[in-house]
């Protein structure tokens, strides 16, 4: 691929050409050349859009894609189309499906899956034997075969030995162990964040002490052994302020903000829409504003849509019934740009690459291309024609977005929205 980017504003603190705006000339897959203008000498496709932003390419932290076994959720194929459509070069995806990708085997069945695509598929590992919390799974032969990182998905471990084990045993390949954070037996059958909401709705609460005692045990372990650990989609105040400390004590340990948590809250509930129903559960007003300020300080480190397609079966029936997660690869660029600027939006859809152990790749000469193309200008609202995924269970249908997507650069390909 020849590809010219015309009067592109560039957002990449790393890069020499920083919020300049300039041409980027693209061979082969790399960046050959940046500057003013570069005149089209060998016939190059071009790329020129109204108020054309590029940054570093994209990284999600939690993905679900449903195959193997949910392929009626969505398949790989298409859910990597929905990410590069949606400006990410790069996802992790979680080992939520049927069987549990938790051997080495699984590992290379979705690599499969994935070649070819625009958009980089990094495989996750699961922590224990099916997920069940049982037994560790054999995580040095997922690691070789190019597991990124060690988690159960949206289940906590119970077994505190176990987790302290695992955070020992990975360190001898510098393996990164996902810790959710959510105390089973304080959750109990709770389906929403226990406040004054769920308490006008009479539906069962969650208290945020079923995340926060999870996290300080956590983070007790980590102190003891070790090690690193990644605690997905924090969701409270207090939740912030423990990893803070433990950040300030020197510990490994990083942390994502989902979306959802940082654009809308448990008022959502009042219609019992179940498309807002995930796992931890929205909160409240207050723990959003101090999720935004724990994303400015950096106290959480990247920033996941979280993203979990589930079918119509499963999804459309009473509250209590119905599965939790929400979509939220299409509507995750324009839902942060309502809530935060847009320079820590680009660091927090980045900064996940370096924990998970991918190569950055910064804007200049000679770099690989790797970019997310986007605009800052224009709103509107999300609908259900803005809906790419199989599954249609996005909480976001009706919210205001701000700027949108253009597209991707990556992999030697240009994939346009």
């Amino acid at each position: 691929m020849k590809l010219i980017i015309r009067e592109a504003k560039i957002i990449d603190p790393q890069s020499p050409f920083h919020n300049k705006k300039a041409d980027i000339l693209i061979v082969d897959g790399f960046i050959k050349k940046i500057a003013t203008s570069i005149p089209n000498e060998d016939n190059c496709d071009e790329l020129k859009r109204a108020n054309l932003h590029v940054s570093q390419g994209w990284f999600d932290s939690s993905v679900s894609l449903g195959e193997p076994g949910f392929e009626d959720r969505e398949t790989i194929s298409n859910g990597l189309s929905v990410a590069a459509k949606s400006g990410f070069t790069a996802i992790a995806l979680q080992p939520n499906s049927f069987p549990i990708i938790d051997n080495q085997s699984q590992i290379h069945f979705v690599q499969t899956k994935a070649a070819g695509s625009a958009t980089q598929l990094y495989p996750i590992g699961a922590l224990t034997k099916a997920s069940e919390g049982k037994d560790m799974a054999e995580l040095y032969d997922m690691k070789k075969m190019g597991a990124v990182a060690f988690g159960d998905y949206n289940k906590s471990q119970d077994n505190a030995n176990l987790l302290k084990i695992a955070l020992q045993y990975v360190q001898d390949f510098d393996g990164l162990v996902i810790a959710f954070p959510q105390d089973e037996k304080i959750k109990g059958n709770g389906v929403a964040n226990e406040g004054i909401v769920s308490t006008r709705l009479g539906l069962k609460g969650i208290p945020n002490l079923a995340e926060e005692l999870q996290i300080a045990r956590n983070l007790f372990l980590l102190e003891y052994t070790g090690g690193k650990l990644h605690i997905p989609t924090v969701t409270t105040a207090k939740s912030a302020e423990l990893i803070k400390a433990a950040k300030a004590k020197g510990l490994a340990v990083s942390c994502s903000a989902a979306v959802h948590h940082l654009v809308l809250t448990d008022e959502k509930l009042e219609d019992f829409d179940t498309r807002h129903k995930v796992s931890p559960p929205l909160r409240t007003e207050t723990d959003r504003k101090a999720l935004i300020a724990a994303v400015i300080d950096g106290t959480i480190d990247m920033i996941t849509t979280d993203h979990n397609p589930i079918d119509i079966e499963h999804k459309k029936m009473e509250f209590d019934a119905a599965k939790n997660g929400t979509i939220g690869l299409e509507n995750a660029f324009g839902s942060l740009l309502t809530v935060l600027p847009l320079e820590i939006i680009i660091e927090k859809l980045t900064a996940g690459k370096t924990t998970f152990g991918i190569e950055p790749t910064v804007i200049t000469e000679g770099s690989k291309a790797s970019l997310s193309l986007f605009t800052t200008e224009g709103s509107s609202r999300f609908t259900k024609q803005d809906i790419l995924s199989k599954s249609k269970n996005s909480a976001f249908l009706g919210t205001a977005l701000q700027g949108s997507v253009y597209g991707i650069v990556n992999q030697d390909q240009l994939i346009l929205a």
